[in-house]
């Protein structure tokens, strides 16, 4: 939508977006040929069916006589295709069209002299104003258009990637003078909306020492995309592992020597149409084991990259992607091993770690008092000097058996 201050102006600016052209389609109404001699039971007599073919194929090379100025074949069925009514032409865009986050808004913009005289000295400028910020796209303060004749135009092409969601204004400035020698200014806001054009939903899974990332990409514009790229980029500490059903072994994303050379890309359908994508991620070396005392949770983001159906390129990064938050603990206390037989009365050996950013073994005597299912808990690790107790030993139950 293009408004524009009141007043008499010699220019006037004209904006056309660039962008691929799309199928001109006409549904038409085409007939089988076979519709106009016979009816649906002609294949009931094996006779008649046997005789069909070279009757269609002599009307039909009739019809297509170049010389039959009539056209009385235009409403055939020449070919199974001419039922969806592609005619062979592109249609250019008639308006700015759906602009969607991660494309590039490239637009055609003209400025045109609709008086009957020369201006001159013309100084333009493109702007695309968000939400945010004011970003140049075009300044000719330095070398401005020397001239414009009457009926005239001077053209240019501007681009601009969008980064930002909502409403967006491409605002068109010229500052010129008149035939007078007047010095005029000229502004014009062409105004769009950005939308989304998918949505990325994950789901962390935490198993042992291994972390399952689940991403499902929906799409929500009314073309569909093609996925060149899916790439999860792991933040430091951590590799990378996409996990693909067909395939018998997974690849590796964190080393690019094992990359195909071409992938084919994964359709997702418009109007909704899904995809997931499932990564498994470690801990790239045993000294990473520091990180989780540093308390971080950040596992990495994707990289996303598609083309729609003719070919428009579009590129998202997502933010970080988060984990299951790691407990920060100065001192974790576990117990690595413990007799297999506990007799009751008689005292038994456990040896618990104490383990931060070094760890230290130590054992401790207990005696069962008890038979049965026992727990052992309320063990504790405490700072004399400093009068601090840290957390207690997980609970681990025993059993204890009579001599």
């Amino acid at each position: 939508m293009s408004t524009t201050q009141q007043g008499t102006h010699s220019l006037a600016f004209r904006v056309m977006r660039l962008c691929k052209p799309s199928f001109h389609v006409e549904p038409p109404f085409r007939l089988d040929p076979a519709d106009l001699f016979v009816g649906e039971d002609i294949f009931d007599d094996p006779l008649a069916a046997a005789n069909l073919p070279p009757l269609l194929s002599s009307q039909l090379t009739k019809s297509m006589d170049s010389s039959d100025l009539t056209y009385s074949n235009r409403f055939l069925l020449h070919h199974p295709s001419d039922a969806m009514g592609f005619s062979g032409l592109l249609l250019l865009p008639q308006s700015f069209g759906a602009i969607y986050l991660g494309e590039t808004f490239c637009s055609y913009i003209s400025i045109n002299n609709n008086s009957n005289f020369e201006v001159r000295d013309i100084i333009i400028k493109a702007e695309i104003q968000t939400e945010r910020q004011r970003i140049l796209l075009l300044d000719t303060s330095k070398s401005p258009v020397e001239s414009v004749r009457a009926g005239g135009r001077y053209d240019f092409i501007v681009e601009h990637d969008v980064k930002e969601l909502g409403a967006h204004t491409l605002v068109c400035t010229a500052l010129y003078n008149d035939n007078d020698g007047e010095r005029k200014y000229l502004p014009q806001f062409f105004k769009f909306v950005v939308a989304n054009p998918l949505s990325v939903r994950t789901k962390v899974r935490t198993v042992k020492e291994t972390t399952y990332l689940e991403a499902c990409i929906e799409n929500h514009t009314k073309s569909n995309l093609y996925m060149d790229q899916v790439e999860f980029e792991p933040a430091p500490h951590w590799s990378a592992t996409v996990l693909k059903a067909d395939e018998l072994h997974p690849v590796d994303n964190s080393s690019t020597g094992g990359r195909e050379i071409f992938k084919p890309p994964i359709l997702i359908r418009s109007g909704g149409g899904i995809h997931n994508y499932l990564y498994q991620l470690k801990l790239a070396s045993p000294d990473s084991a520091q990180m989780k005392v540093e308390g971080t949770n950040i596992l990495g983001k994707l990289q996303i990259t598609w083309r729609t159906n003719l070919g428009e390129p579009g590129r998202l990064q997502t933010q970080q992607i988060l984990g299951t938050p790691i407990s920060c603990k100065e001192i974790e206390l576990q117990i690595l091993e413990i007799p297999s037989l506990i007799n009751l009365d008689k005292s038994f050996l456990v040896l618990p770690q104490v383990e931060a950013f070094g760890s230290t073994d130590f054992h401790l005597s207990l005696i069962a008092t008890k038979l049965g299912v026992q727990r052992i808990s309320g063990i504790t690790v405490s700072d004399t000097k400093e009068k601090k107790t840290y957390d207690p030993l997980p609970d681990v139950e025993i059993f204890v058996e009579s001599d």
